[in-house]
C-alpha cells in the first residue's frame, strides 16, 4: 500500500508541474508570459514562471500523499492548506516575492487531492466532484488577511478561483474541456487545441486577475475578443489580441491557471486509462 500511495504522489507531481509548464510554454497567449514575451507582466518571465513550477513538486507530492485514499472532510481541507501554504512560501522564496503561482497551488493542490483520494482511478467528474466538495470545507487557520481575489470578488459580485472550485470547476467541464477535446478530433494540432481551450475560458470565466488590474470594461471587451477568434476560427489573429492585451495591461491570470488545471485533468484520465490498461494486461497474460 505504502509503494502504491508513494509512486501515485510522485505521478500527480510530476503531472501537475508539467501542467504548469506546458501553460506557461504555449505560445502565443494574449496578455500572458510565454516564450514570444512576458505580456501585461513586467515582473515575470518565462524562465521564473518554469522555476516556480518546479518548486512545487513537493507541495503536489505531499498533497497527493495525506490525501491518498481518503474522503473530503475538515481534517483533510486543512492539511492539505498547510502544506499549500508551504508551497506559496516557497514559490515566493525562488520568484523573490513574485506571485507566478498562487492561484494555481489552489486550484490544481484541490485537484491532486481529489485525484489522489481515488486513488488515481476516479474519472474527470469524480474528481471535480470532490475537489467541490473538499473547497467548501473552511480552513480555520488561515490568515485572515485581504488578498487581491478576496477584493475583487468583494467589489464585483463575482465567484472568484474560490468559487469556481465549489461548484466543481463548471468553466472546466462545460467550456475548455470539451473544447479541447472537440479541437483535438477535428483536427488542429495539440498547441492549437489548447489555445482554443485557452480563449473557451477567457471567453467565459469572470477574471478575478483581469478585474483586478483594469476593471469591468478591460474584462468585457477580454471576453468579446476571446470569443471573437474562437468564433471566426483564426487563431493567427492571436499575435495581434496578445500586443492589443499587452497595451491595455489585460492580463487573464485566472484563465491561465484554468488552463493548467484543464491540463491536468487531461492527464489524470489519461493516466487513469493507462493504469486500467496495464493492469487488464496483466490479468489477461
Amino acid at each position: 500500500m505504502f509503494n502504491e500511495k508513494k509512486s501515485f504522489s510522485i505521478t500527480a507531481a510530476k503531472l501537475a508541474v508539467h501542467s504548469l509548464i506546458e501553460e506557461v510554454e504555449l505560445t502565443p497567449k494574449p496578455g500572458l508570459v510565454d516564450k514570444r514575451n512576458n505580456g501585461a507582466h513586467h515582473d515575470i518571465t518565462l524562465q521564473l514562471m518554469r522555476i516556480s513550477a518546479e518548486s512545487l513538486a513537493e507541495t503536489f507530492e505531499k498533497i497527493a500523499f495525506i490525501s491518498y485514499g481518503r474522503s473530503p472532510s475538515q481534517s483533510l481541507r486543512e492539511e492539505i492548506a498547510e502544506i499549500g501554504r508551504a508551497g506559496e512560501k516557497r514559490m515566493f522564496e525562488v520568484t523573490f516575492g513574485v506571485n507566478t503561482h498562487k492561484g494555481a497551488i489552489w486550484a490544481i493542490g484541490l485537484l491532486v487531492s481529489s485525484s489522489s483520494m481515488g486513488k488515481g482511478m476516479y474519472n474527470i467528474e469524480e474528481v471535480v466532484t470532490l475537489a467541490g466538495e473538499l473547497a467548501h470545507f473552511t480552513d480555520r487557520y488561515c490568515p485572515q488577511t485581504n488578498t487581491n481575489g478576496s477584493n475583487v470578488t468583494a467589489k464585483y459580485g463575482v465567484g472568484g478561483a474560490r468559487g469556481e472550485a465549489q461548484q466543481g470547476f463548471p468553466t472546466i467541464m462545460k467550456f475548455s474541456l470539451p473544447m479541447l477535446n472537440r479541437s483535438r478530433e477535428s483536427g488542429f494540432t495539440e498547441e492549437d487545441a489548447r489555445l482554443n481551450a485557452l480563449l473557451s475560458l477567457i471567453a467565459q470565466l469572470d477574471d478575478t486577475c483581469i478585474l483586478h488590474r483594469q476593471g469591468l470594461e478591460a474584462l468585457s471587451f477580454a471576453k468579446h475578443q476571446a470569443h471573437f477568434l474562437l468564433t471566426n476560427g483564426n487563431l493567427d489573429w492571436l499575435n495581434t489580441l496578445d500586443e492589443n492585451f499587452t497595451k491595455r495591461n489585460i492580463s487573464p491570470g485566472g484563465s491561465a491557471d484554468l488552463l493548467a488545471a484543464t491540463l491536468f485533468l487531461d492527464k489524470i484520465q489519461a493516466n487513469k486509462t493507462e493504469n486500467i490498461t496495464r493492469k487488464d494486461y496483466v490479468y489477461t497474460n
